[in-house]
């Protein structure tokens, strides 16, 4: 059936999934006795593959993930964006650690609850960074190492875990799915023993990834089921032959590969051409895909709560070609002087951020417009507030391109406390310092500088910022 909230009005990621039926391979029995638990280390790179980032999940028993790595979701929708997430999933997500939290055995747990009135809660984390992407001529890698909510038969019907990937132009707008891309690494439905990878892409419906389904395929695990023991799933981005590959894997056994001419253009550079990808874990309860799969309305009174769903490690690798954004942390002793000269490339987190090389000498944050962020953690303002800040800017925007440099405190969607506009400065590496009033604060903040503008376009490079009393 073809989801009840998939309009033609841009709808979200996740949409499924009447190809499900025809992709599902296998059912599952229970297994008992397996261990639920498991901790093993982020693997060392392959030779010749680099280690982009990661997570572990080592955190005490209770406790949230790291804020510096992600983004928890909370609600029934982003703000302004579809109800229900666009894919009709009936669960609240929550922030509660009964929802999402390590375990103290080296594992994330993402555990569906329901009260005693029915209603559903879970959790769903994206992370900070959104620039993961292949390098030009090399390939991103993808993986984690995951066992899905240990229950079947009955007592799973509308359990959906997933591990995903979507275009990082779709923060902030919410109404450009399935254009930006979207990366199934691994989702699952109902407790059936089959992991499914999924690529969206293109318009909808129809398009060249015959949205709403996408372009799927599935298969049982190797071994134990997916239910029962870990697995590992990865997805990689092949930009180093032509035309270039996406590729699905469960235990290192390839299943699904997309190729670059089936998707075609315009759309390939449409998902391919912007600063890159935001990861995904979720759990949600009901929606598209597991009713689509189950032939009716999920869940039922049979499904039973609390089954989490196990991630041992994230992590992103790259080989070849050239080098993706990597965070940098503060200085020892953790706190920056807001009145020292900040480089804007020492960031701690960012969103659709590049970092280059500098006419000034070192790197500058680049090919920023609306929407895009950097992150300063732990920004010592003392007890005098500043007057004002001034950033080292340079643009190369085309005419009738301008657009506003921001700083905010706490959150890329604080109101601003400062900004200056900035157009054309005659070239992206013709800098020149601007000042901006701020509204002065004190004591130490996460600070952040934003950038706003009407248009969809570049607008702005930054070399470095500071306050100024």
């Amino acid at each position: 059936m073809t989801p009840a909230l998939a309009a033609p009005a841009a709808p979200p990621a996740r949409r499924r999934l009447p190809l499900a039926l025809a992709l599902l391979t296998a059912t599952t029995t229970a297994l008992a006795g397996i261990a639920a638990t498991a901790d093993a280390a982020v693997p060392a790179p392959a030779p010749g593959w680099s280690l982009v980032w990661s997570d572990d999940f080592t955190g005490a028993a209770g406790t949230l993930p790291s804020a510096s790595n992600w983004i928890i979701d909370t609600g029934t929708s982003y703000p302004g964006g579809p109800p229900n997430w666009g894919t009709g999933e009936i669960q609240t997500y929550t922030a509660s650690t009964a929802n999402v939290s390590h375990d103290g055995g080296g594992n994330l747990r993402i555990t569906p609850l329901r009260d005693a009135a029915g209603r559903w809660t879970s959790a769903r984390i994206e992370t900070v960074r959104s620039n993961f992407k292949a390098p030009s001529g090399g390939v991103l890698a993808i993986e984690g190492r995951i066992q899905m909510p240990n229950v079947t038969g009955a007592q799973a019907a509308g359990y959906w875990p997933a591990f995903w990937a979507l275009g990082s132009p779709y923060r902030g707008n919410y109404q450009n799915w399935p254009g930006i891309g979207e990366f199934d690494v691994m989702e699952n439905v109902n407790g059936i023993n089959s992991v499914w990878g999924v690529l969206h892409c293109g318009v909808a419906p129809g398009g060249p990834c015959d949205e709403f389904n996408g372009i799927g395929a599935s298969r049982a695990c190797p071994g134990s089921t997916c239910q029962s023991a870990f697995h590992t799933y990865r997805f990689e981005w092949d930009a180093s032959v032509s035309p270039q590959q996406l590729r699905w894997y469960v235990d290192g056994q390839l299943y699904h590969t997309v190729s670059q001419s089936r998707v075609g253009e315009p759309y390939w550079s449409q998902m391919t051409n912007h600063a890159g990808y935001f990861l995904l874990l979720n759990v949600a309860m009901g929606g598209a895909f597991p009713n689509g799969v189950a032939g009716g309305a999920t869940p039922t009174a049979a499904t039973v709560p609390g089954r989490p769903m196990l991630v041992d490690y994230v992590a992103v690798y790259s080989r070849g070609g050239g080098t993706t954004p990597t965070p940098t942390t503060p200085p020892p002793g953790g706190a920056r002087d807001a009145y020292a000269t900040i480089q804007a490339e020492s960031f701690t987190a960012q969103n659709g951020v590049i970092v280059e090389a500098c006419a000034e000498g070192g790197q500058n944050i680049g090919a920023l417009r609306n929407g895009d962020w950097v992150r300063f953690d732990n920004v010592e303002f003392g007890a005098t507030p500043p007057r004002d800040f001034v950033a080292r800017v340079a643009s190369g925007a085309g005419g009738g391109v301008s657009g506003l440099v921001e700083v905010r405190l706490g959150s890329p969607t604080a109101p601003p406390i400062g900004s200056f506009a900035i157009a054309n400065t005659g070239g992206w590496q013709s800098w020149r310092s601007v000042p901006g009033n701020v509204a002065g604060p004190t004591g130490r903040h996460t600070v952040y500088l934003t950038f706003s503008s009407g248009q969809p376009n570049d607008f702005v490079n930054v070399n470095w910022f500071t306050f100024r009393r």
